[in-house]
């Protein structure tokens, strides 16, 4: 005849302990712990008597309760910095509150977890992905994506960024100008005042795109005849005149 001892599994020493203290309804802030400790090594006793391997970290929590309780029988000499005593459990209570705290949340993952595993994948969605890439010509990588290709596309669109910023901009700026309309302006002034210098036309429009237009304008004038060039003082001026005879009447025909 045989029979079967079965001892209650704890994941860890502080598991172990926090059993005690929830059994015997103890103060965590208040440890007793020469009953701590009994229990505690007494539960080891029965592992070895099983022939169960007993983990370090028992053995180790089983040091730290034995030093603890050969503290609680000396003098308390340590004291902090204001001069208080220190507690030789403080260090303990602070590991158990601690690790209650993270396995307060045990129950919250484990029913999340559950939750998710009840969950059933989402079928096709490689082949609708593929499909969508197709649709855009794009490649489609995202089953076996991974950091360095994320990497190496942001490079590459930085690269393109950087090329648009340097590329070269034309910008179209429309000039209020015309050859007709600068060729009624010069003509008007000369009939104001019978003849004037190209510098004073270059005076009543200065800037670089109105000499152009008004040059411009001057040429398409004397190829109609409507004006004529007298050279003036210095290679770089010239007299507009009005044209005279039959250009003169032809002229007057184009004005009116």
């Amino acid at each position: 005849m045989s029979f079967e001892i079965r001892l209650p599994l704890f994941e860890g020493p502080f598991d172990l302990l926090l059993f005690f203290i929830e059994r015997d309804e103890l103060d965590i802030h208040d440890i007793p712990i020469f009953q701590i400790t009994n229990e505690f090594i007494g539960y080891i006793r029965q592992m070895e008597q099983l022939n169960i391997e007993i983990a370090s970290d028992f053995i180790l929590t089983a040091a730290t309760l034995m030093r603890i309780k050969a503290k609680m029988l000396l003098p308390r000499t340590e004291k902090d910095e204001e001069g208080n005593e220190i507690d030789p459990r403080q260090e303990l209570v602070q590991h158990l509150l601690e690790y209650k705290k993270y396995k307060s949340a045990t129950p919250v993952l484990s029913e999340m977890e559950d939750l998710r595993l009840a969950q059933e994948n989402r079928g096709n969605i490689h082949e609708e992905l593929q499909q969508i890439a197709n649709a855009n010509h794009f490649e489609y990588e995202l089953q076996d994506l991974s950091l360095y290709k994320i990497m190496r596309v942001f490079e590459k669109v930085m690269h393109r960024f950087e090329e648009e910023q340097n590329r070269p901009k034309h910008t179209v700026i429309q000039y209020p100008y015309t050859i007709e309309e600068q060729r009624d302006v010069i003509m008007s002034m000369v009939k104001q005042r019978s003849q004037i210098a190209f510098s004073q036309i270059i005076a009543e429009f200065p800037d670089k795109i109105g000499m152009i237009f008004n040059f411009l304008a001057i040429l398409d004038m004397l190829q109609l005849n409507l004006i004529g060039i007298e050279v003036g003082d210095g290679f770089n001026d010239f007299i507009i005149t009005e044209a005279e005879g039959q250009a003169a009447q032809v002229t007057q025909l184009l004005v009116e």
